[in-house]
């Protein structure tokens, strides 16, 4: 699903720059471009970024399993 449509970001492109460090949507903004423009989707953005952090413990947990 595109978040972004100024410059055409999808969702996974989010993740993916959540999952390499970006913890705001402005570090998105700067690995990516989303939220640099207009900035209607930072709102989206930041939802991406807090369901990241949200799922985190999980996988830790799952990865020492």
């Amino acid at each position: 699903m595109y978040v972004c449509l100024c410059v055409g970001v999808t969702n996974h492109t989010v993740a993916e720059c959540v999952a390499r460090g970006a913890s705001t949507s402005k570090a998105v903004a700067e690995a990516c471009g989303a939220g640099g423009d207009c900035g209607r989707c930072r709102r989206t953005l930041r939802a991406i970024i807090a369901a990241s952090k949200n799922s985190e413990p999980e996988f830790e947990i799952a990865a020492s399993l």
